[in-house]
């Protein structure tokens, strides 16, 4: 029975293993070699693709790009609504980012006292000036109905040109938010519109009656619903085949537009990709000079064991960087930091392993049986001490945006690097390596 268990084990390894190392291969090969003489070139392509594009993403500092810091002005704001105005326009600029194609983009909030400030961090962006345009403007909101255009003119007419502005905007809606319809208990959102908007919405409904009324925020639209009967109180209800999620969405939408934060650029900084090349190059070559080193000690000094946990080793490698290409993680200069330091505690289980099973062969014990109570007696130290780790991890990575921890993006690349270390090295430091000196073992025993 065990024994079926170990092969088991050991064939899923094998699986696990095989399938990080056809994620971590590029997509694209280049050879270059001298043959007869003459320079040859090879260009190959990987022959099976995926549902995803299996890259590594580089942050800032490694990929290059820009840094803007934003100061919020919150001061028309009415202050028992400034959160949510502020969160919704944290959205809305992240709706902006990933509009504009840069999907490793981050953008986070600060907050110290009364400034409101946001950081946005776009890897790759060249054209500065566009980027700060895009992020920089407020949010607009309005609402369109029907346009009447020609047969001809509605065959090569975009969506935008369907509609055209009925002169309700943002500024005349006073909030959004989710409720359930009593009738079918469906999620609906409710809009609320000040005494002018209330006028403006009572004409557009009465004459567009069985037609569609659109809601556009920044150009694009969100909501295309039929207005069912003229509404005058200003109180609308929008309902469809959506989700709770997609409620909440479109509520987020509404009211970065129903409350409009204008916003203004402190701080710019460009970083160019000339020094995160540098810094990959160095924090590679420093990598493997460390890595070296590592699996050189644990197989001089513990000798087959050694080699047993240097298996494992590469195996955490080629595992933790599949996972950064499936997540995706934007990898960050100390987000290395963290991946190389997550390499070191990886060896260090074992370390506390095998010293365990010393000192069980040096009480008289057989092999196979020191080799049990050596994983089972060093795992509360084990246990200990990432937990400890994976604590630190959390303050580190914030991730409730709490005020008085870090918000810095590049200490999280570094907490969530670490962290994802230290759970990998549990798989392969308990699961790998105890189920190779298993197998081994019964050889030996």
């Amino acid at each position: 029975m065990r024994r079926n268990r170990e092969r088991f084990l050991l064939w899923l390894i094998l699986l696990i293993t095989v399938a990080a190392i056809i994620i971590d291969l590029p997509t694209q090969y280049y050879f270059q070699a001298q043959i007869l003489g003459h320079q040859v070139k090879f260009n190959l392509s990987r022959p099976f693709s995926f549902l995803q594009s299996l890259k590594v993403v580089r942050g800032l500092d490694l990929a290059g790009g820009v840094h803007l810091m934003f100061r919020a002005k919150m001061e028309a704001v009415n202050p028992s609504a400034r959160e949510k105005a502020f969160i919704a326009l944290r959205d809305n600029i992240e709706r902006r980012v990933n509009f504009f194609g840069i999907s490793e983009a981050v953008v986070q909030t600060s907050r110290q006292k009364d400034e409101y400030r946001l950081i946005v961090e776009l890897p790759g962006v060249v054209n500065v000036k566009e980027a700060v345009n895009l992020v920089g403007k407020t949010a607009e909101l309005e609402f369109r109905e029907a346009a009447q255009l020609s047969p001809e003119a509605t065959s090569t007419a975009t969506l935008a040109d369907l509609f055209k502005p009925t002169g309700l905007t943002g500024r005349h809606l006073i909030r959004a938010e989710v409720q359930f319809s009593p009738n079918t208990g469906k999620p609906e959102v409710a809009l609320s519109f000040n005494s002018e908007g209330r006028k403006i919405f009572a004409e557009i409904t009465q004459r567009n009656v069985g037609k569609p009324l659109a809601i556009f925020l920044d150009q694009r639209p969100i909501s295309i619903a039929t207005v069912k009967e003229p509404i005058t109180d200003g109180r609308a209800v929008i309902s469809g085949d959506f989700d709770l999620k997609q409620a909440k969405e479109m509520v987020s939408q509404l009211n970065a537009g129903a409350l409009p934060v204008p916003i203004e650029l402190i701080e710019q900084r460009q970083i160019g990709p000339t020094l995160g090349e540098e810094s990959v190059r160095k924090s590679l070559r420093a990598g493997l000079v460390g890595l070296g080193a590592v699996v050189l000690f644990m197989a001089l000094y513990y000798r087959w064991l050694g080699v047993l946990a240097d298996v494992g080793l590469i195996i955490y490698a080629l595992i933790t960087l599949a996972l950064y290409k499936l997540i995706p993680v934007t990898l960050t200069l100390p987000g290395l930091t963290g991946f190389l330091l997550s390499v070191g505690m990886a060896v260090d289980s074992n370390i506390l392993i095998f010293e365990r099973m010393k000192e069980e062969l040096r009480e008289g014990r057989p092999w196979n049986v020191a080799m049990e109570l050596g994983f089972g007696r060093a795992w509360d130290s084990i246990r200990d001490a990432n937990v400890c780790t994976l604590i630190t991890c959390f303050l580190l990575f914030n991730p409730f945006n709490w005020s008085f921890l870090n918000t810095s993006g590049m200490v999280r690349g570094f907490a969530l690097t670490l962290a994802l270390g230290i759970f990998i090295s549990l798989f392969t430091g308990i699961i790998v390596t105890r189920t190779l000196l298993r197998v081994f073992a019964s050889r030996r025993g």
